[in-house]
């Protein structure tokens, strides 16, 4: 289970003339190190954003500030378990045959 005083990394943002995120709308508020995928935790209109990613594929689910019960950020780490974490990365092994199996059938 990822807690608090997990290791967290904090990356900077830069502006989109740089090609990075603007800071203005969507703010990165932490990384959170994990073998078997990238997690990035976003706030933007009072809301967060956990996103997954796998190799060329990704996952995102939103969550409204109001619906957490004010532990902010650290309620969004409880909530990150290693079963939750384990069930996102078991859907990445779907989407990535479910995708191969399109792609193939669009091959000539």
């Amino acid at each position: 289970m990822l807690k608090s005083n997990s290791s967290i990394h904090i990356r900077a943002v830069f502006s989109p003339e740089d090609g990075f995120l603007n800071t203005n709308n969507m703010r990165v508020i932490a990384e959170l190190p994990h073998p078997n995928c990238k997690i990035t935790l976003f706030n933007m209109n009072q809301k967060y954003i956990i996103k997954f990613e796998q190799g060329t594929l990704e996952q995102s689910y939103k969550l409204s500030e109001l619906d957490l019960t004010g532990g902010g950020v650290n309620e969004i780490f409880q909530i990150l378990d290693e079963a939750f974490i384990a069930t996102v990365v078991d859907r990445f092994k779907d989407m990535r045959v479910d995708f191969s199996e399109a792609y193939k059938r669009q091959q000539y």
